[in-house]
This record gives C-alpha cells, sequence and structure tokens, in this order.
C-alpha cells in the first residue's frame, strides 16, 4: 500500500473516532466536544470523497473483469463498456476534488477580518476612490450575509475616504477576501476636471485575519496609549471630551487610533482588537516569508505596495493584474455582484498553484 493510500485510510479511521466519541455521554457535555465536532464537519467531506473515489475505482475495477470475459451477452457488454468510458472520465475529476480537499487549510481561512482602506496617491480623487472601495465591500459583505461595522472612519471634506477601518464578520469572511490585499487603482476623469483628461490615483487595502487572544501575547508595557480630542472632517471637533485614543505597540512601532466612539473605553477596546490583528497578521507573514523564502504565489506576494487591480471607467472594465483577469462590468464589480467572479479565479489559481507545488 502506497503511503498516500495510508494516508486516506487513517483520515477514514479518524473519521470513525471522532464519530464514537461524539457518541459518549460524558464527551457530549464536556469542553471537548466543541473541538471534536469543528474537526468532524472539517474531516467530513473528505471521507466523503475518499469512499467516492474508491467506490468509482471498484465499479471500474468490475467493469474492467466484465469486459475481459469474452463470454459475455454482446449486449450487456455495450453496456458495461458505456459505463467504464464514463467511469473512467469521472475518476480524474474526483482525484483532483481529493488533492483540493487535501492541501493544507489557512488556520486563518473562517475567521473573521479586520479590513482597512487607505487614499493613495491622487489627492480628493483617490479618497473617494477609497469611498467607492468601501461601498463595493460593505455590498458584498451584505450578499454574503456578513456582519460590517465601521470601526473608524476618516472623511475628507469632499466626501471621500481617507482612512476607513472595518470589521467584517462572518463565515469564511479571511478565505473570501484575503486576495485583495495591496494597491488598487483607478483610471477615470474626475469631475473636477473641466479638460476631460484622465487621471490615475491609487488606494490600498489590506485584509487582516481577526486575532484571538491566545494568538497574541500583549504586554501592558509595550504600550503607550494617549488620549486626545477628537477631530471630525475640516478639523470640526466630534465632542468635546478626550475620548479619541491612540495606542503605540513599542517594539514593532505599530499605531493605532480609534475616535469613532464617544466611550474612551470603547475606542480603546476597538483599537486593541485592530492592534492585534496587525500583529498577528506580521507573526502570520514572517512564518510564510520563512516556510516559503523563494516562492511567490502566483496571485501575489500579499505586498500591500503591489499593483494588484485597475477599475477603468472609461473602458468600463476591472483588470486584476495577478492573473491577467479583465471583466468588461465595472458597475457590478462596484456594486458588490460581480466580486465574487475574481474571488474565485484568484482562489482557483491559489489551488493550482499548491498542487503544482506537491508535483
Amino acid at each position: 500500500m502506497s503511503d498516500f493510500e495510508e494516508r486516506l485510510n487513517q483520515l477514514v479511521a479518524r473519521k470513525d473516532e471522532l464519530a464514537q466519541l461524539m457518541s459518549d455521554p460524558e464527551i457530549a457535555g464536556s469542553d471537548a466536544f466543541a473541538g471534536l465536532s469543528r474537526e468532524y464537519a472539517e474531516i467530513s467531506p473528505i471521507v466523503d470523497c475518499i469512499e467516492a473515489r474508491r467506490a468509482l475505482q471498484e465499479e471500474i475495477a468490475d467493469l474492467g473483469g466484465l469486459l475481459a470475459d469474452q463470454s459475455e451477452d454482446p449486449e450487456m457488454r455495450a453496456m458495461a463498456e458505456e459505463e467504464f468510458r464514463e467511469a473512467r472520465e469521472k475518476l480524474p475529476e474526483l482525484e483532483r476534488d481529493l488533492q483540493l480537499l487535501l492541501l493544507p487549510k489557512d488556520a486563518a481561512d473562517e475567521r473573521n477580518a479586520i479590513l482597512e482602506i487607505r487614499a493613495g496617491t491622487g489627492g480628493d480623487e483617490a479618497s473617494l476612490f477609497a469611498a467607492n472601495l468601501y461601498r463595493m465591500y460593505q455590498r458584498f459583505a451584505d450578499l454574503h450575509g456578513w456582519k460590517f461595522e465601521a470601526m473608524e472612519v476618516a472623511e475628507t471634506e469632499v466626501g471621500g475616504f481617507r482612512e476607513a477601518v472595518v470589521e467584517i464578520a462572518g463565515r469564511g469572511v479571511f478565505a473570501r477576501l484575503k486576495f485583495e490585499s495591496g494597491v488598487h487603482r483607478v483610471q477615470r476623469v474626475p469631475e473636477t476636471e473641466s479638460g476631460g483628461r484622465i487621471h490615475t490615483s491609487a488606494a490600498t487595502v489590506a485584509v487582516l485575519p481577526e486575532a484571538e487572544d491566545v494568538d497574541v501575547e500583549v504586554n501592558d508595557k509595550d504600550l503607550r496609549i494617549d488620549t486626545f480630542r477628537a477631530q471630525g472632517a475640516g478639523g470640526q471637533h466630534v465632542n468635546k471630551t478626550d475620548s479619541a485614543v491612540r495606542i503605540t505597540h513599542i517594539p514593532t512601532g505599530i499605531v493605532v487610533s480609534q475616535q469613532d466612539e464617544k466611550s474612551q473605553h470603547k475606542n480603546r477596546a476597538k483599537a486593541m482588537k485592530v492592534l492585534r490583528a496587525r500583529l498577528y497578521d506580521a507573526q502570520r507573514t514572517a512564518l510564510d516569508e520563512a516556510r516559503a523564502e523563494d516562492r511567490k504565489s502566483q496571485v501575489g506576494s500579499g505586498d500591500r505596495s503591489e499593483r494588484i487591480r485597475t477599475y477603468n471607467f472609461p473602458q468600463g472594465r476591472v483588470t486584476d493584474h495577478r492573473i491577467s483577469l479583465t471583466l468588461h462590468k465595472l458597475d457590478k464589480v462596484l456594486d458588490g455582484e460581480a466580486l465574487d467572479e475574481i474571488v474565485d479565479a484568484l482562489i482557483a489559481e491559489d489551488q493550482a498553484a499548491k498542487l503544482a507545488s506537491l508535483e
């Protein structure tokens, strides 16, 4: 038996073991049950695919034996040949499905995400584009039934966003959004442009998996916490108390500010959530670089200084440069409707690259 088949046998046996453990009355009421249940849910689709593959292999073997028997009735042989051909055609697809299911999972895929959008080069036009991206992700979240909660939004006088930080909560949020990190570029004629010239501006997007307390240890002695009076667009005061909070993580130099809430306590809690996410993301990035120093994923390095996508308004198209995908449906992408087409293509490319690295 090959090592691969032995691994499949271990997975099948583990599913049976989990089912037995979960049926034990003592375990059913314990803290361990949730972990066992989660593992069972993760392993079940893999085992289902293993069993479907093995059943198909047995069917192919049986049909092959039938075809080898020259004494069989010609009509029966003709039926067997058709079934044999169909089964052989179906097997590669099932093999690929199994390989995809066996790929190492990103531990953060099922987590909520912290989405950060910042206006880049381009002045007012960049801030207006940042606001466009904010609304695109808001609609995308609504379509998926996710919770979209603004944590910090710094507006500009022209109605754009200088910066926005959002928490998006739901099932598989990070898995669907993680490839959005990078520089998004827009090409369009600004409303203030009388000559009709196309301007290029940009906004930076960062998608961080939300950190849990056990992921990142933050010592109070490593933090400098400043309070100040909240400011709104144009410099007007949001309120007259020092409710805004700025937290500096001294070892890394990471700075997080929050001022959306009137309560200093709530602003501090939000700032700590963002800080933990940034520290966790930095840890994950360092680990990924250590694991694959010489390999750059086909869907990009994840470097937020890398230009990943262009939104061209005059031509009504969106191009993702990492996979050379162009959609002539700019409005639908910005409405969140067609963003899934880009996300699905990016995930497929990532899976293909991972499969290729195993060969």
